[in-house]
């Protein structure tokens, strides 16, 4: 047989009755044969998780050295070799392959991931083969298999029940810590198929009993499989700092080819000789790269990861920390990341026509917590379903704690909870007393099981009245069989004829800090919407207590059930909150692609396996660090180590701060291209009749010696006040833009540009030299020459000062955030200040690159420049916030 009759594309319904299933796969009690199974191999393929063709390693890191901003900084470490300065190449060449090892690594995140998911899978399973049970590699099942199941025991395919019953958990896949039972019989009509009782999913553990089940998917067909398949599919996009990072890159660039390009023609036209044109162009290029900037944007943002790390975030792409605070929108799951994943006993309601309202209540909780499987651990602690904890937990509070070793010594039959009965009950006998049998379980399913139906209205009307605030309700009620009834053998005969002791509510509270957090988001112009598999009832009344949807809270009961046009006109509105219940990973999936088609920046929360394409698609995926799966981690771009909501916000704030931050030290860089430019300018338009201001090692020096520590200690600046008081940054508004390059190349590199010219002319000029005057090697000006090119650097020097006392505001004045507030910039400026003073005054350096010492009066006028500079800019921004609409 080379192929079932499904084919090896087309998977059965594993939800038909089960003799169409085993003749659809053509197996039967006895499993396969040996060779059918061989040959089903060949034509299924293993069972395995594969991976998508990788693209070569090579082509990678081909791509990531030809970015755009990488090239500019080859241009220059090829400058860098041209004057012979080797060190400095290198150490750019250096900066260009260490970005591009940070870019590489975080393009296999996503493969990464589906190597996550494949060690999910066992390595080796039980099956039936020709009759016997035999232990094969996993990777070798086949649909149609056999496969013996058992306490655990890892599920190795997806399969459906036939014999026996078993607890699965199935956290991997739903996120959901509980395990679920999972039982041979027919199916629940239109459930999820992961709510199925009779299916198991490859990857998932049996935790309890045992059972036989039939393969119906392997490999890529599996859930698992799809999942990867997604998760491949949803690649990473370029966060709004790479793609603002290129742009501008191009930009410049596209300025400093056509720049010099035209002032190499203008200095030939004017009579330039071609050598010094040549010389000029170089050093025109040179002044326009900005080498520093990849990397200290590099090193800026790694420190808000390690910021973020401290705080409770650990993010794993450094990128990331700017598109934080670019997020207008945060889709937060439920329990554990709103609430506390702590169930509580919090409410109970008992029959009114009780005659002792507190023995009724007492009696209610005792019979609750008798009807659980709850287990102590030596240490002393509860384990077990966390509904059952907290109904063990609340008897004790009321008075009433139960003795869960009596409780098992006097339990005669326990049915355990059935999905599609939503029902449990146990038969417990006390010494010498009748068989009480303790039945608990949804209101409508005990409420449907009384001998009295006369207060089941009035009980599902108070069951309906906790559940809208919050709660989860359970139904109580008991059946006393008379002396001498064996207990019964099935639960159909016990689950009847009931006697009601009234309803429990189990609430499990938001956490303390998530009100403030959520306030803050709304301060901030942020959007919250909850996406949980809990009801709309619970899910709202919780969102309701956190302020989530004040004043607009739209639920959506079965958001499984919702379309990609609904799902537009629902986001549509601003200011509407949305609880999308009842929803499934897939519906991550189609809310974060929804809202990246409307233009929002988007967090997504997920735990659970399938989440991974979610967090994959969202700009920010945010994974669970105690209770999500480790493929989860792997998809998403943040990690929260306390599953805070809260720590979500303060990773927004952060990214705010680390936005305006990379902001500050890119004006600063910025600022000082223009009066690096501005001497070869007047050089080529003076025709050579003003000898070059600067030269290309004074540049390079600059560049890459004494602007980058201040400029990372810029990225270390503190908040400035009311960070999350205004509104997101449009999405289509960059790190840099119009604002910041007039006010970095035209306010502050036009003052700075000025002041160093007024250096150079100054020291000329004190020395006696007129335009046209030789001033080479040998001349009588030389050593004034020498002396003057030292002013204009050691100008451009101390205006970076001033730019970087000025950048650290870009609004406020510097009164507001206080001047010794940022102590990393104060050591910055001192070493950028001794630094030049050994180029100026140490002779090796001097000789290098061609300084010379300068005298009193220049060093007083250049020591003028910081004030000036700041002052300037202060007295700018002064007038805009003072600035009244006409």
């Amino acid at each position: 047989m080379a192929e079932t009759a499904t084919g090896p594309d087309l998977a059965p319904d594993p939800l038909e009755p089960l003799p169409a299933l085993r003749r659809e796969l053509r197996t039967g009690p006895l499993g396969l044969s040996g060779r059918e199974a061989a040959r089903r191999l060949a034509v299924y393929g293993p069972n395995e998780v594969r991976r998508t063709a990788r693209t070569s390693l090579g082509r990678e890191l081909l791509r990531q050295l030809v970015h755009p901003l990488a090239l500019l900084l080859w241009a220059a470490a090829g400058l860098a070799f041209a004057a012979a300065i080797g060190v400095l190449g290198w150490a750019i060449i250096a900066v260009v392959l260490v970005n591009a090892g940070f870019a590489l690594v975080q393009e296999r995140q996503a493969e990464k991931a589906v190597e996550t998911l494949a060690r999910y899978l066992p390595a080796q399973a039980q099956v039936l083969r020709d009759g016997q049970p035999r232990h094969v590699p996993a990777r070798d099942l086949v649909p149609g298999d056999l496969i013996l199941l058992e306490e655990g025991a890892r599920v190795p395919a997806d399969a459906r029940l036939t014999e026996g019953g078993i607890e699965a958990d199935l956290s991997m896949l739903t996120g959901e810590s509980t395990p679920v039972e999972r039982l041979a019989g027919p199916g629940l009509p239109g459930a999820p198929l992961l709510q199925e009782p009779n299916l198991v999913f490859s990857g998932t553990t049996a935790t309890e009993g045992q059972a036989r089940a039939i393969v119906f998917a392997t490999g890529d067909h599996t859930e698992l499989g799809r999942i990867a398949a997604l998760s491949q599919r949803t690649r990473r996009e370029p966060s709004p700092l790479e793609r603002q990072v290129k742009k501008v890159a191009w930009l410049i660039a596209a300025v400093a080819v056509a720049m010099g390009a035209v002032l190499l023609v203008t200095g030939v036209a004017v009579g330039l000789p071609l050598t010094d044109s040549l010389m000029f162009a170089i050093g025109l290029l040179v002044a326009n790269v900005p080498e520093g900037l990849l990397p200290t944007i590099t090193l800026a943002l790694a420190v808000g990861v390690r910021v973020l790390a401290r705080q409770g975030a650990v993010i794993k792409r450094l990128s990331a920390v700017e598109t934080l605070g670019s997020t207008n929108v945060i889709c937060t799951d439920k329990t554990g990341t709103l609430t506390r994943n702590e169930m509580r006993l919090h409410s109970t309601w008992t029959p009114a026509q009780a005659a002792e309202p507190e023995a009724e209540t007492t009696a209610l909780v005792r019979a609750a917590a008798q009807c659980t499987t709850v287990t102590r651990e030596n240490d002393g602690r509860l384990h077990g379903d966390p509904t059952e904890i907290a109904l063990v937990e609340g008897a004790a509070r009321h008075g009433a704690p139960p003795d869960l070793t009596e409780r098992d010594a006097d339990r005669r039959a326990c049915f355990r909870f059935d999905p599609r009965l939503r029902l449990m009950s146990v038969v417990q006998q006390t010494g010498p007393d009748p068989l009480r049998i303790i039945v608990k379980g949804a209101p409508e399913a005990v409420l449907a099981r009384l001998a009295d139906g006369e207060r089941a209205a009035e009980a599902r009307a108070e069951a309906g009245v906790l559940a809208e605030d919050g709660m989860r309700v359970l139904a109580v009620a008991v059946r006393e069989l008379p002396p001498g009834t064996p207990a019964p053998a099935h639960r159909q005969d016990a689950e009847r004829d009931l006697r009601l002791l009234g309803l429990v509510g189990l609430y499990d509270p938001p956490r303390p800090e998530v009100a403030a957090a959520v306030a803050r988001c709304h301060r901030a112009g942020l959007t919250v919407h909850i996406v949980t598999g809990d009801s709309g009832a619970t899910a709202a009344a919780v969102a309701r207590a956190v302020g989530i949807g004040t004043p607009n809270l739209h639920v959506v009961a079965q958001s499984e059930q919702v379309d990609d046009h609904e799902l537009d006109h629902l986001l549509r509105p601003p200011g509407t909150e949305i609880v999308f219940a009842r929803s499934s990973p897939e519906t991550k999936l189609k809310v974060a692609d929804a809202l990246r088609a409307h233009g929002q920046v988007v967090a997504m929360t997920g735990d659970g396996v399938n989440d991974a394409p979610a967090l994959h698609r969202a700009h920010i995926g945010v994974a669970m660090g105690r209770s999500g799966t480790d493929v989860a981690r792997e998809a998403s771009t943040m990690v929260l180590t306390d599953d805070n909501f809260a720590t979500i916000v303060t990773a927004v704030e952060s990214g705010r701060r680390v936005y305006d931050n990379v902001r500050k030290f890119i004006v600063y860089i910025f600022a000082h291209l223009t009066p690096e430019v501005v001497p070869f300018v007047v050089f080529a338009l003076s025709a050579g009749a003003v000898p070059l201001p600067l030269t290309v090692l004074q540049i390079l020096a600059i560049d890459l010696g004494t602007e980058t520590l201040p400029a990372l200690a810029l990225g270390r600046e503190r908040a400035e006040p009311g960070i999350m008081s205004r509104p997101p940054r449009p999405s289509g508004k960059g790190v840099i833009d119009r604002e910041m390059l007039v006010r970095s190349w035209g306010w502050l590199g036009s003052v700075s540009a000025a002041l160093v010219m007024t250096a150079f002319f100054y020291v000329l000029w004190r020395a006696g030299w007129h335009p046209g005057d030789p001033t080479g090697p040998g001349t009588a000006l030389h050593h004034a020459y020498l002396t003057a090119t030292t002013a204009t650097f050691a100008g451009i020097v101390t205006c970076q000062v001033g730019t970087a006392v000025a950048a650290r505001t870009d609004h406020a004045a510097l009164r507001d955030i206080g001047f010794f507030t940022n102590p990393l910039l104060l050591a910055g400026i001192a070493f950028e200040l001794a630094f030049t003073t050994a180029l100026v005054y140490a002779p090796p350096l001097q000789h290098l690159f061609g300084t010379a010492a300068l005298p009193l009066d220049a060093v007083a006028l250049i020591a003028a420049f910081p004030p000036l500079v700041w002052g300037t800019d202060e007295r700018r921004r002064w007038t805009r916030r003072h600035r009244r609409p006409s």
